[in-house]
């Protein structure tokens, strides 16, 4: 969200309070605007490369993110016409286009609690995996012996594999192209001692895929979902009956789940850490 002081001067330059969203990845600002006419745009972008002296280009979102590879419709309000650039994130460097792959600032305390959660020799898979965010950043800090990282979108893919040679990773993450459900089938079964789902939307068909890729012994899948409700409480007990008792030959325990952020009126992000062991000793 803007700070208080570009809302401030915003607001001051237009005469009215304006609602608006504002991403910083790298030295590109995308905003989210209410219907203002384009002297209005053009100096709320000023104004946001006044505030965030390192932002070289900004865009404004024309459309939501949508379709299956979760890509925004972006268009050039100020600054350098350039969509590529690099984003510094808990000592990890992640390149990307933003109009050609998905990318959320608003995930990094997610990507870094998690990452701190894989233990020594760990194997992880990680769904959904885009240009590397959550991979690299649990073969950064954490200690996995392998990080499998599946994305559908070749342009993410493309800029996955650079992301790991720029972050020295190499032999840890794996770049993975293709469809995770068809990928847990063919290559990843009962590898993982860990999968992650972070793609709400998708989250609760891929699960069993997810099971699959898990070792007989059981593991930790990180379940992320959006749920409608009032509270933040409300949405954790709807998001508790959104995993079942037991999937593919394990039981399933929800340990611990958060609200990972608002994302619009009475609708929430949320992340549970579900544990599962095997119905049957190994």
């Amino acid at each position: 969200m803007p700070g208080k002081s570009l809302r401030k001067m915003v607001e001051e330059a237009l005469g009215r309070k304006v609602s608006l969203g504002l991403d910083l990845i790298g030295d590109i600002a995308i905003l989210r605007l209410p219907q203002v006419s384009r002297e209005e745009e053009a100096k709320i972008a000023e104004i946001v490369m006044r505030v965030h002296r390192n932002v070289k280009a900004v865009f404004k979102q024309v459309s939501p993110v949508s379709g299956e590879f979760r890509l925004r419709r972006l268009e050039h309000l100020a600054g350098e016409k350039r969509l590529e650039t690099v984003h510094r994130e808990y000592g990890c460097l992640f390149k990307v286009n933003v109009a050609e792959a998905y990318f959320s600032p608003r995930l990094h305390h997610e990507r870094f609690r998690v990452a701190r959660l894989v233990s020594q020799g760990e194997v992880v898979v990680n769904f959904f995996a885009g240009v590397g965010c959550f991979s690299i950043m649990a073969a950064k800090h954490g200690k996995p012996s392998k990080v499998y990282s599946i994305d559908l979108n070749p342009a993410a893919y493309r800029y996955m594999k650079e992301n790991i040679l720029l972050n020295r990773v190499v032999g840890i993450v794996e770049p993975m192209l293709g469809d995770a459900a068809k990928l847990a089938e063919e290559k990843l079964e009962r590898v993982a001692n860990r999968v992650l789902l972070p793609l709400p939307e998708l989250a609760q068909h891929y699960l069993p895929y997810a099971a699959k890729c898990l070792k007989a012994r059981g593991g930790w899948i990180h379940y992320y979902d959006f749920v409608e409700a009032r509270k933040p409480r409300e949405a954790l007990k709807e998001a508790l009956k959104l995993i079942p008792e037991q999937v593919e030959g394990f039981k399933l325990q929800t340990v611990y789940g958060r609200i990972v952020r608002s994302v619009g009126p009475g609708r929430w992000q949320i992340v549970l850490d579900v544990k599962a062991e095997p119905l049957k000793p190994v």
